[in-house]
């Protein structure tokens, strides 16, 4: 089964932690991070933006991918919400299997 890391952007720690808590109580992710304060710089409608984010960084298998996009889109505050999903290509096997378990695959 293959882990993937979702980074996901968030307009505060608050956010951060609703979203994150959401994601795992739903068993859409074994655990999640949250990275703060952040500071990104993007240009939005023409505007040089400088804002200080959170990171949020949810776990889970690449079924439940799509699933961790969708939940986070309807929760999140932003009309354009950064969401990668990153396939893990390794690492502590027991830690990845202990994902896959956490994760509901119904």
């Amino acid at each position: 089964m293959t882990v993937h890391m979702i980074y996901i952007t968030c307009g505060s720690i608050e956010e951060a932690r609703t979203i994150g808590k959401a994601l795992v109580v739903s068993r859409l992710a074994a655990c999640a991070n949250i990275l703060a304060p952040m500071n990104s710089f993007y240009y939005w409608e023409g505007e040089l933006q400088d804002d200080q984010e959170a990171v949020l960084i949810a776990k889970t298998t690449e079924k439940k991918a799509p699933d961790v996009v969708a939940k986070v889109k309807q929760m999140h505050s932003y009309d354009l919400p950064a969401i990668v999903a990153l396939p893990v290509s390794g690492g502590n096997t027991a830690f990845l299997d202990w994902i896959a378990g956490e994760v509901s695959e119904n």
